[in-house]
């Protein structure tokens, strides 16, 4: 593991909240992802289920936490289930955990840390006993499975083997707790913010014409890495030219040409919380002079969006507001007319004039994942950690300039966790400078 482990109060804090919004004799059963195939023996990178991990701290597969909070026999209130390790898995894959560091990572007593055989037995006496049983499943809006998963699986055993029992949605309870970041959550993000900071700073020294994109690529993941990060918080898109106004472009296989503009929109993971950053720079290390005001437009919107993100504010409210400050930017850059802008309106008020540059929504959520869960009709409150991310994509010239911090919310507003980050137009360039005359 790269990451130092966060504290086991964390993820004994979390279940204490669970338990408090389950049912009477309420089971709850909660599985790690599962490891995917890909062809012939190979298999995708294990990812920790975001859930599982927010109640445990534990990121190895095939673990199962079970919570049965009015258990008679105290040593099943909390019980996690682990794979055994023996010889042969610590010759070919290393040592998993063993039942101490269980504990210690979860907060769980060691008493009640099982190997995995166990479970079944394990898990039929809890379902005797239990009357009401909280499933996991992805509910997250944004989602499009067409793969069964692990979830899915134990879902259809456990309706089949117990089909008298109530059962219950757990997602909808996690999605509420995650969405409020504990202290200790904020640092990990921090560290993610902090490693990618460090990751920026290299590109503006690396970047210049000639390169390739993927080779703007390598630069990322080099520090990353070197930073004990556990890699990219996502697919990074690295776009130079008229690629970046494909918003979700990572092909990253074009050389940066003198004149254009390179979007990097980026992030590390670190601790399996995820920073979210974007940033618009000159190759050539000089804006032109039309390319600086319709970068300044973006960060100036930017800036008032940040002011906007508040407690007690709705995000479509907050979208809403956004769009027109950018659309009077628009208007300023003289990219629409006062008259298009009407015209669009009256024709439909859901498809205002500035989507035809500004298309994508601001901010999302961010935490465990990129896009964290999270109701856009939940109103904003101290805790939440959201992208502030406007931007503007000018096809016909092929210029797209996106810049994104992130920024927790606290009782008085938005503190930008990316402060630190080079953003000014006049920054970029005299770091690119200065990086540009120690190669000389």
């Amino acid at each position: 593991m790269r990451y130092r482990p966060l504290p086991s109060s964390l993820f004994v804090d979390a279940r204490k909240q669970l338990r408090k919004k389950l049912k009477p004799g309420a089971v709850v059963i909660l599985h790690a992802n599962d490891t995917y195939p890909t062809s012939a023996d190979g298999t995708m990178p294990f990812v920790q289920s975001s859930d599982l991990f927010y109640l445990t701290g534990v990121d190895q597969e095939e673990t199962v936490l079970i919570l049965f909070p009015d258990a008679p026999d105290e040593k099943q209130r909390e019980m996690l289930f682990v794979r055994e390790t023996n010889e042969h898995i610590a010759i070919w894959e290393g040592e998993k955990l063993t039942k101490q560091q269980a504990a210690d990572r979860t907060g769980i007593p060691v008493k009640s840390i099982h190997w995995l055989d166990r479970f079944d037995d394990v898990f039929r006496n809890v379902m005797c006993q239990a009357e009401n049983v909280y499933l996991n499943s992805n509910e997250h809006l944004r989602a499009a499975v067409d793969v069964e998963t692990r979830e899915m699986r134990f879902t259809r055993r456990c309706q089949h083997e117990f089909p008298l029992h109530h059962y219950h949605r757990l997602a909808p309870i996690l999605h509420e707790l995650r969405v409020i970041k504990s202290p200790d959550e904020v640092k990990v993000i921090k560290q993610a913010i902090d490693i990618t900071g460090s990751a920026f700073q290299r590109l503006l020294h690396f970047v210049k014409p000639g390169v390739m994109e993927y080779e703007v690529e390598a630069e990322l993941i080099h520090e990353f890495i070197r930073r004990g990060g556990q890699g990219h918080a996502f697919s990074p898109i690295i776009a130079s030219g008229k690629n970046a106004c494909a918003l979700h472009y990572n092909t990253n296989d074009s050389q940066c040409q003198n004149g254009d503009l390179l979007l990097t929109d980026f992030g590390a993971r670190y601790g399996n919380y995820n920073a979210d950053l974007t940033r618009t720079i000159p190759v050539g290390g000089t804006f032109t002079k039309w390319q600086r005001a319709v970068y300044n437009a973006v960060l100036k919107v930017q800036r008032e969006a940040k002011k906007m993100l508040k407690p007690g504010v709705l995000l479509k409210e907050y979208q809403e507001k956004v769009g027109a400050f950018m659309e009077d930017e628009l208007l300023k850059l003289k990219l629409l007319t006062k008259k298009e802008v009407k015209e669009a309106r009256d024709k439909d008020p859901e498809k205002p004039a500035y989507k035809k540059y500004f298309m994508h929504g601001t901010s999302h959520h961010l935490g465990l994942d990129v896009h964290d869960v999270g109701s856009s009709w939940r109103r904003i409150e101290p805790g939440m950690v959201f992208t502030v991310e406007p931007g503007l994509y000018i096809r016909e010239q092929g210029i797209g300039i996106r810049l994104e911090n992130d920024v927790l919310i606290t009782k008085k507003g938005a503190v930008d966790l990316m402060d630190a980050i080079p953003i000014e137009a006049d920054d970029i360039e005299a770091e690119m400078a200065s990086a540009a005359k120690k190669k000389k």
